[in-house]
Parts: C-alpha cells; structure tokens; sequence
C-alpha cells in the first residue's frame, strides 16, 4: 500500500510537471523594459507554489529575500530564501559576465535561474523576472502563480542612469522619496539625483549650522501660478530631512542599488542659507530683493523689523550668491560638506554651479581683492576659482563633484564631471577635454516640460514650466553627441530626468510628469542602440502601463491615446 500511495504521488507530480512543461507563451508575455540585449521565448511555465524554494550564498542574501518577499506577495504563499541546500530557483555570482550590472536569466517549467557578475546583475534580473509577473501581482495575489519560459542576456549600455528631484521649491516625505527610489529601481536605473539647498528652501540638517532648518527651511509664502505670479499665497512653507531620514533613504536606495547623490548648490541659489546666516552675502545689510513685489506680508515684516534677508517665495535667478572673497564662506561650506559626505557614500557629491550672477561680486570689495590677489582676469574665473576650492577640499576627502555645465565657464575644474543641461554643447565640450559627462538637456531630459506640444494641449495640462517634451521626444534622443570622436564617446557616462518641482505641489503631479517618460529614458540609457524601436517600444509600454496602474501610480495617459507616428518628430 505504501509503495502504491508513492507511486501515485510522483504520477501526480510528472502530471502536473508536464502540464506546466508544455503550455505555449504569446508574445505579449515577454514586453519587458527596459529591452534586453537578447531573448529567447521559451515553451512551457514555471509554477510558484509551497515547494518553490530559493537559493543564493550570503553575499546575495538581500537579492534573495527581495525576491522571496516578491513572490511570496504575488502567489500568496509562503516562499523561503536560503543560503544552503537545494532549491528550485538559483541565485549565482559568476565572473565571466563581463558587465558589472550584466546578467542572465533562465526560466524553464522546473528552474529559474540568475546569474550576474555580482549583486547589481542579480538585482536587475529579479526586475526583469518581476516584469514576467502578470501586472496585477504588484498590488494581489495569484493562486496559480506562473512565469513563462525564457532564456534573457542583458546589460546596461551606459554606467550613469539617473533621475533628479528637486526638493528644494517643493518639499516630499520620506515615504514619497522611497517610492521615487522605487520607481527607479523598477526601471533598472541606478541614481538618484537629490537636490537638497536652493534660494526657495534648505532641506538637510547641519547639526553645526541650526538656522539653515529652523530658518532656512521655511518660506513664509509661495507665489500662485506661473512666474513672477499673480499673487502671494501667504502661506508659511517648508521641511528638512534629518540626518536620521538620510540615513534611512540611503539604506534603503543601496538595498535596491540605487546610488544617491546630494547636491549642495553653490555660489549661486544659496538665498536660504543667506537667510538663516546673512554674513554669507556679499551685502549682509541689504534687505532680499522680491520678483515684481510678490513677497508675503510675513516676510516684509521680518525684513522691517529683523534680518533684510529671507528665503526666496518666488522662481528665479537671484543675484544674492555666496561671497567668493570671503574665507568665512568656504569654512561654512566646508563645515556642511563635512557633514554631507558622512550621510552620503556616494563617490559623488554635486556642487551645482549654475545660474551664479556676477553683479555682486563685481561691486563687492571682498570679490575683487580675491580676483587681484589670485591673479584672475574676471568674475568667470572667480567662479571657476570657488568650484576649484570646493572641489580640492572635496576630492581631499575622497570625493568627486559633478558640476552643472556653468562650471566650464571660467575654466573646469580639474577632476569634475559636467552635467550638460543646456543643451548638448557644454557636455561635448567638456568631453573634448577629456572630462566626464553626464547628458542631461531640457530638449529631452527635462520632466518639468509639457508632454504635449500644442497651446490647445497645454492649456489643459496641470501648470508646467513651459517647453515640451513628449515621451517620442525622450526616446529618440541618443546621449552620445555626434561630434564626438569614438575616443571621445567614451567619457560620456550616461543621462538623466530632471524634475524640478516650482508647479509640482504634489506626489500624484510628480509622478505625472515622470511618467511614463522615465521608461522612455530607461530603454535610451539601458539597452543597445541597436535594439531600439519606437512601435515595438510603444506596445511593450502598454504592458508596463498596467503594472503602474496595478502599483496605484498616476501616469500620463497622452502617449496611449494618441496616434503613435504623430508623436515624433519628423
């Protein structure tokens, strides 16, 4: 009797085996983004049930309980991760791959296997497997969990695959920036650019600087509507991380291998911090000066009756910038950077440099005997002198800068990496010289632009800061400038999304503008030249649109609505 009952269970296990072993996938199973270098369709399903087990050594402990968590979430059943023993889905290292963040999946009816030369490559394949799921497991079980057959090798064409928030003249929580990192994550690119001091607000703690939260940190009004506004909202605005959120983001970016970089932004869009300590400024005495009188009446009141200075309440350029001939202004920048650099691992730290008016310090005593006392031509070149400094004490301590592309000006800075806003002319530049670069331009990068292109469009879109950049606009763009020489192209690091948030109140507006033009930008810095193809691109996103619908994001819908060859431009 034993020996029979036995015998019927391995019958009903090679039953249900050969079940899975032979059912057909379609096409549609395999829309994944960003595209991989090569697939192979396979024949028949894997089933994830009870006796699905997961294998991965220690060092890939965090890769296999992620997809543990994952699969746990989409079957509805209880998946384990272990280090030791056999398994039905195998997490591996292996050194032949050449690619850092390269690797290989392999799902057949009985086995899933991924390979990758080190953490990062099994990170990315586990986002590819998730892209197998039926879109509806993002957010619901399924009993009968299955994932087609498939052989996948892929690698990222570029190292830099970025998106930038602006937190500065909007401020977002802890929980919206981890679901940013999400996002990010989920379209398999690895930095996050954090824009965290600007004239508007400062939004990180110096425990050796307390005014730069408790003043700097608060605006006592923002303008309504599109600069320079039609009116003051009155409305007293603001927030900061503490080091103990930064801490908290940082380890949660690095467990889905994500890199954050911080900017500081210097010489110029520093009015928050001017605010909180005056003596920064050139002009300590003089009192803010306000785009077309739209200040709230809270900050005529503490320039009557206290400091001139206050942080900014509307959009701009202002010519209250650091002081360059100053020593006191390079000790404080020091002092946080101190501070930043034990927040943040990163290799890099951004510095900003951009939009720095150099009317102050044409008329300030303090700037021009630093230019005759530094044997400098100009106020350019004092520019390039600050970044210089600010970059010698960073690189001291182990660090890089990244600079807006305003840094060539004057002369670059010796070991800085540009990122090239502008258009393409700073970044081919900056390459010409043997520099790295990263490609960012608003004609492509900028999320902040309209998605659509007509005045009758755009009048029905949430208030933006003008231009336009549709999803056909983003990925058409190649970020290796045709002026380039091929020894040349190969300082061009990568690219990425820019959101800068003026009109974006909101995490549902945020989320609106970046998508789904983020998942335009990931196939652009992600898969081969090659292997691009605007239709197949666009029926792949109508799969990866019910995975945003299944995970509750807002997106924008025009790409889906309208005709696809009337996107692009001819």
């Amino acid at each position: 009797m034993r020996i029979s009952i036995i015998l019927f269970i391995s019958l009903l296990s090679f039953s249900c085996s050969n079940k899975y072993m032979e059912l057909k996938n379609s096409a549609i199973d395999y829309h994944i983004i960003p595209k991989p270098l090569k697939i192979n369709i396979g024949t028949g399903k894997f089933l994830v049930d009870e006796n699905t087990i997961i294998v991965a050594s220690k060092r890939l402990k965090n890769e296999g309980e992620l997809l543990a968590s994952m699969l746990s979430s989409a079957s509805g059943k209880t998946i384990n991760y272990t280090s030791k023993g056999k398994g039905n889905i195998i997490l591996e290292l292996n050194n032949s791959i050449n690619n850092d963040e390269g690797y290989k999946l392999q799902i057949t009816y009985n086995n899933i296997t991924i390979t990758g030369k080190n953490a990062k490559g099994i990170f990315y394949g586990i986002q590819t497997l998730r892209q197998l799921l039926p879109a509806r497991t993002e957010s619901e079980s399924i009993n009968e969990l299955t994932i087609p057959a498939v052989y996948i090798e892929d690698s990222p064409r570029f190292k830099y695959r970025g998106m930038h928030l602006d937190v500065a003249r909007h401020f977002f929580p802890v929980d919206f920036i981890k679901k940013y990192i999400d996002l990010i994550a989920l379209h398999k690119m690895n930095t996050f650019h954090w824009h965290l001091t600007e004239d508007q607000g400062w939004r990180i703690e110096i425990k050796k600087y307390p005014k730069l939260t408790t003043i700097g940190a608060w605006r006592n009004g923002t303008i309504v509507g599109r600069l320079p506004g039609t009116s003051n909202d009155q409305k007293k605005y603001g927030g900061f991380y503490t080091h103990e959120d930064i801490k908290d983001i940082v380890a949660y970016a690095t467990a889905k291998h994500v890199t954050v970089i911080p900017e500081i932004e210097l010489p110029g869009h520093s009015s928050a911090a001017i605010a909180a300590y005056p003596y920064l400024s050139c002009f300590p005495k003089e009192p803010t000066k306000v785009t077309k009188n739209m200040g709230s009446e809270k900050g005529k009141q503490i320039q009557e009756t206290g400091t001139p200075k206050i942080v900014q309440e509307t959009w701009g350029v202002f010519p209250d910038v650091y002081c360059s001939g100053k020593e006191e202004t390079f000790l404080f920048l020091q002092n946080v950077l101190d501070e930043v650099i034990q927040l943040f691992p990163s290799t890099y730290i951004h510095i900003g440099g951009d939009e720095c008016p150099k009317t102050n310090w044409k008329r300030c005593a303090n700037c021009q005997k630093r230019i005759k006392t530094e044997g400098l031509h100009d106020e350019h070149e004092l520019q390039s002198y600050f970044i210089t400094r600010i970059e010698r004490y960073l690189n001291s301590k182990g660090r890089n800068i990244i600079g807006w592309d305003e840094i060539l000006e004057g002369g670059l800075a010796p070991n800085a990496t540009v990122m090239s806003w502008r258009g393409t002319k700073g970044g081919i530049e900056a390459a010409k010289q043997k520099h790295h670069v990263i490609m960012t331009p608003g004609h492509s990068c900028y999320f902040d632009y309209y998605q659509v292109k007509s005045p009758e469009e755009k009048a029905k879109e949430p208030l933006a800061i003008g231009g336009n950049t549709t999803v056909a606009n983003v990925y058409s763009y190649d970020p290796i400038p045709i002026e380039l020489s091929k020894d040349e192209q190969k300082y061009i690091l990568g690219a990425q999304g820019n959101v800068w948030t003026e009109y974006m109140k909101t995490f549902n507006y945020v989320e609106y503008m970046i998508l789904p033009r983020m998942a335009a930008l990931s196939e652009v810095v992600w898969s081969s030249k090659n292997n691009k193809n605007w239709e197949d691109f666009t029926n792949r996103l109508n799969s990866l649109k019910d995975h945003y619908d299944a995970l509750g994001v807002n997106y924008a819908k025009h790409v889906f609505e309208i005709e696809k060859d009337t996107l692009i431009n001819k």
